[in-house]
């Protein structure tokens, strides 16, 4: 008898807009790196890490995959999630912990962790197995990488063993790349792991569901869920185009100066269009970009770790004394007595990164 087949896939994902939680970059340097390093390697800004500045699943990708460039261990992305407690977990992963059985947790999961990444999860219902996908509507063709994978995996199955205090494992785990010795997968499953395969997919006992979870709290939910919806309707609404073109000018102006052709075209419109729309919304191209040249030079320079020359080139300025003049204009002071006085208003981490 063919088993009954149900898919259905939790999405929604609107903007291609991460902002990193702060247990990123916790099981970062748990894995023997430094900010510093791995965004110097992969070319981002230092707001990435103290927390103003947000990622696209390309940014994304390229952190994950120098992580596996630089930490040279297979095992990385699973060790990393398997070893961040509950203490450090989002608010969208508290709700999934603290949902009443599995299943719910695992909707829960797919539901809120657009609020941490433009992910999707598509779960598939056949017979006694449970398979669970996950696509990144962002990337285009590109793959996700391998130890980012298993860090989504291995949240999938940390939930349950976390929620009922049990040794949940998975029927089998399918990944389309090859193996990679010393990858330590089967142990920490506790399952097959078939390389090779067609996609990539955890596939659950459908059974192990309906377990009840020993961490349920209702009353943490109940504060918790109205809040996350909140905040899944705000990063639907679709920003306005003034925002969406600073938001692409931040991506770009390291070092080069982005012209309205080089923005429609990641805004997927003619120059045209997008000077329209710009007219339209009452605002001109040359304001935006001074905006954006100023709120990032602010944000720059409240980093004592980025000389000022530095922070000139992250936001476009060929040299100092152009960057020096504009930013007198803005501020009406020079770029170092206004970090004499804003610095002890909000120091930064020490450790902080600096840019390329």
């Amino acid at each position: 008898m063919t088993a009954k087949t149900v898919r259905f896939k939790i999405s929604g994902v609107a903007q291609d807009r991460t902002k990193l939680p702060g247990s990123f970059w916790t099981r970062l340097k748990a894995m023997g790196l430094t900010p510093a390093a791995v965004l110097r390697h992969s070319a981002l800004p230092p707001t990435v890490y103290s927390g103003e500045g947000l990622v696209t699943t390309a940014q994304l990708f390229a952190l994950w995959r120098t992580i596996e460039e630089l930490g040279k261990d297979p095992t990385l992305g699973w060790k990393g999630m398997s070893r961040t407690g509950s203490d450090q977990y989002h608010p969208a992963l508290l709700a999934a912990l603290n949902a009443r059985t599995y299943r719910e947790s695992l909707e829960r999961l797919a539901r809120y962790k657009q609020l941490c990444g433009a992910q999707e999860f598509q779960f598939t219902h056949d017979g006694d197995s449970f398979r669970i996908e996950v696509a990144w509507p962002f990337a285009g063709d590109e793959p996700p990488p391998a130890l980012y994978l298993d860090a989504v995996f291995s949240l999938v199955i940390e939930l349950g063993r976390r929620g009922t205090e049990s040794q949940v494992t998975p029927k089998r785990i399918e990944l389309k790349r090859a193996e990679v010795p010393g990858d330590g997968l089967a142990g920490y499953f506790g399952c097959p792991i078939k390389y090779r395969s067609r996609r990539d997919a955890i596939v659950l006992r459908a059974a192990d569901l309906a377990l009840p979870f020993v961490t349920h709290n209702e009353e943490l939910l109940q504060m918790l869920a109205p809040q996350l919806e909140k905040q899944l309707q705000a990063n639907r609404t679709k920003p306005g185009i003034g925002d969406q073109v600073k938001w692409i000018l931040g991506r770009l102006l390291s070092g080069s100066r982005p012209d309205v052709t080089m923005v429609a075209r990641e805004l997927g419109m003619s120059a045209r269009t997008l000077q329209r729309r710009i007219t339209e919304a009452g605002l001109t191209f040359r304001q935006l970009l001074i905006d954006t040249r100023r709120e990032l030079a602010r944000n720059y320079l409240v980093d004592g770790s980025i000389e000022i020359a530095e922070v000139a080139f992250l936001v476009g300025y060929d040299d100092t004394n152009s960057f020096y003049r504009a930013f007198r204009t803005w501020e009406g002071t020079t770029p170092a007595e206004w970090r004499a006085i804003s610095r002890p208003l909000r120091e930064p981490t020490t450790a902080g990164p600096r840019a390329r």
